[in-house]
């Protein structure tokens, strides 16, 4: 039996470094009591003062719900092994990448921690389930996979060893939950776990091909990053992250290693470390490729590799599609999952593309996965089949989406959650087509009215995903985006919810929407001029007739933020308060639409929204054929009622 995740109050971290006292950290903000242990005083000293350098960044930023104190006093320090461990439900340790020094530690926790507690290890590569062989216990013992750094990054991977049990695995992945990080499974102990796993061929195909001289390092970058949408390059992350270290992870798990890549490691030019690897960080510019260094680098070739290494975990059920791409964008920085990726290439072409170089070069790496020639064969090529990795939603109603969650309540409020907030739940076209299919796809009938909010704490949408477009067609982009005349044309009032960031295009959805409410301190802005571009997303014409000329060209032509409070001074937003005030407020807006009258709300929306662009003898007009209509309406009489028996009406929307 191990602790329920509920029942767990006292938590021991054994270590210090980087990622030590980043867990600490973490777990202390969330609010639990942690030891934090390391083997030298110096250690320990230096990563407390780590975390109070830390907490008084994120107090300044105004991050924090209480003082840097009251965090600080739910941790403890020490240099003494079962003086951290001998009353705690939940130990990470996150010691040196050692295995004989892991099984070590793991084997005095057998002797030190409560039966009941879980041992989770932090390694991001060894095996779990030799960790575990060196207790007595190895149903206890889990994969507790943080990425660096912990405090700011949300990904954690949950890893089974090949004892790991289900109660194990399922408490560690509800604390995960509750330190406000993201949990996936990895439900076997491969190497790599998921996230190295589907990353690997990105590092190392492009480093393969250089290799071969079938392209060059700025060519590889400059097409991955411009063309693709990569935050880093491959050669460009590897110099942030040390090429000794993707070294030493293709040797210990017994993978060829790329001739340029041993040519470093030899030479010693590890990356930024050292000042030089591919890229020269002292005498150089570091990496300095540009979009034009591009030219006809094989993209497909690249991310062929990452899908077949995802397919691989797939059909072994190591993850789910849903795991690899939340860990990808999350752990790796991914702009979309690389199984919502295939799905839009199409998996028979990546299939085809593996086939090809496969029987060109007889290479292992590109032998297709069976699980992806077995979706090829079945005709699950992909989104345009209906069905790929995933199973895409048809006319009967709304699908299962990747960038947008939402629930319909019995009252009729949906509520769409813009998720993407590794990304700052910036636009791209998977979230927008997901916006689209969502609202022409629901039950109207069903509905009173909608919010938009965004996922995390930071912003409720900072904008367009400019690397997303990088392979859209201008003439596509010469009509009115669809996204946003469908938010304002949708037949049920709107609210935005903006807590945060909410910028370019995250700025045209809420003005899309039929009423703003907003923290103080979220920040409103069109910074696409900055881009060479202008807002296209109807920013430019709803700014213009909410705000004025004057102040809509102030917006527009500056490319500034403006605050909450001059958002609402300005006409482009209906509340700016506090934090504390925020969701009683937003609560109060959407009480009243959802309670409220649904065949009169829906007529006074169209008849405002059509007559805004009438002269007023045709706005008036269309007002009093409304009004004459709802007169006609069950509702009205309803109104009429409640008002003459002095109690809240009760509208069926008849």
């Amino acid at each position: 039996m191990v602790v329920d995740a509920a029942d767990i109050q006292r938590v021991a971290v054994l270590g210090a470094g980087n990622m030590g006292h980043g867990i600490t950290e973490v777990v202390a903000l969330a609010g639990y009591d942690v030891t934090m242990r390391d083997i030298e005083q110096d250690f320990i000293e230096d990563g407390y003062e780590s975390i109070e350098w830390s907490l008084q960044k994120l107090d300044e930023k105004g991050r924090l719900d209480e003082s840097p104190e009251d965090v600080l006093d739910r941790i403890d320090i020490t240099t003494d092994l079962e003086e951290a461990v001998s009353d705690v439900d939940l130990v990470i340790e996150a010691a040196p990448e050692q295995l004989d020094l892991k099984r070590d530690i793991f084997s005095d926790l057998d002797d030190y921690t409560p039966a009941d507690a879980i041992l989770a290890s932090n390694t991001s590569s060894l095996s779990i389930t030799k960790i575990a062989e060196a207790t007595e216990r190895p149903e206890s013992v889990v994969g507790m996979h943080f990425f660096n750094p912990p405090v700011k990054m949300d990904l954690v991977e949950v890893i089974y060893g090949e004892e790991t049990s289900d109660e194990t695995a399922e408490a560690t992945y509800e604390f995960v939950e509750s330190i406000d990080k993201t949990p996936i499974y990895v439900r076997k102990d491969v190497n790599g776990f998921v996230v190295n796993s589907v990353l690997g061929p990105f590092m190392d195909e492009p480093a393969w091909m250089v290799s071969n001289n079938e392209s060059t390092i700025r060519q590889a970058d400059a097409a991955m990053v411009h063309e693709r949408g990569y935050p880093m390059g491959p050669f460009e992350l590897a110099d942030l992250t040390g090429i000794d270290v993707g070294y030493h992870v293709r040797k210990e798990a017994g993978k060829p290693v790329p001739p340029i890549m041993e040519e470093k490691v030899e030479k010693e030019e590890l990356g930024q470390k050292t000042g030089k690897g591919y890229y020269d960080y002292e005498e150089g510019e570091g990496a300095d490729y540009e979009p034009e260094d591009a030219d006809d680098f094989d993209t497909l070739r690249v991310e062929a590799r990452i899908v077949n290494e995802a397919a691989k975990l797939i059909g072994d059920d190591v993850a789910t599609p849903e795991a690899i791409d939340t860990g990808l964008k999350l752990g790796a920085g991914f702009p979309e999952g690389p199984c919502t990726r295939a799905d839009k290439i199409g998996l028979d072409r990546i299939l085809a593309k593996l086939e090809d170089l496969y029987e060109e070069t007889g290479e292992d790496r590109f032998e297709p996965a069976d699980y992806l020639v077995e979706l090829v064969e079945e005709g699950k090529t992909g989104k345009d089949a209906g069905e790929g990795f995933y199973e895409y939603g048809g006319s009967e109603g709304p699908g299962d989406y990747r960038t947008i969650d939402y629930e319909l309540s019995e009252d009729g409020l949906l509520e769409v959650t813009l998720d993407r907030p590794e990304r700052l739940n910036a636009l791209n076209n998977d979230m927008m087509d997901a916006i689209v299919d969502l609202l022409n796809s629901v039950d109207t009938e069903e509905v009173r009215a909608v919010t938009f909010e965004g996922a995390g704490d930071r912003a409720f949408c900072a904008g367009a995903d400019v690397t997303g477009f990088a392979d859209i067609e201008p003439a596509k982009r010469a009509e009115p985006t669809e996204v946003f005349q469908v938010v304002d044309e949708f037949s049920r009032p709107t609210v935005a919810k903006v807590d945060g960031y909410c910028l370019g295009g995250g700025f045209e959805l809420a003005l899309a929407c039929d009423l703003r409410v907003a923290t103080e301190d979220s920040k409103f802005g069109f910074p696409e001029i900055d881009l060479g571009l202008l807002p296209g997303g109807g920013g430019t014409q709803r700014a213009l007739r909410m705000a004025g000329e004057a102040r809509a060209k102030e917006l527009v032509f500056r490319g500034e933020h403006i605050s909450a409070e001059r958002a609402a001074d300005w006409g482009l937003i209906n509340r700016a308060v506090p934090a504390d005030e925020y969701e009683d407020t937003c609560a109060e807006f959407v009480d009243d639409l959802v309670s409220g009258p649904p065949v009169a709300l829906r007529h006074a929306k169209r008849v405002m929204n059509e007559g805004a662009d009438e002269d007023l003898d045709a706005g008036l007009q269309m007002e009093s054929q409304a009004f004459a209509l709802l007169l006609t309406t069950e509702d009205a009489m309803e109104g009429a009622a409640a008002f003459q028996a002095d109690r809240e009406p009760e509208f069926e929307g008849k």
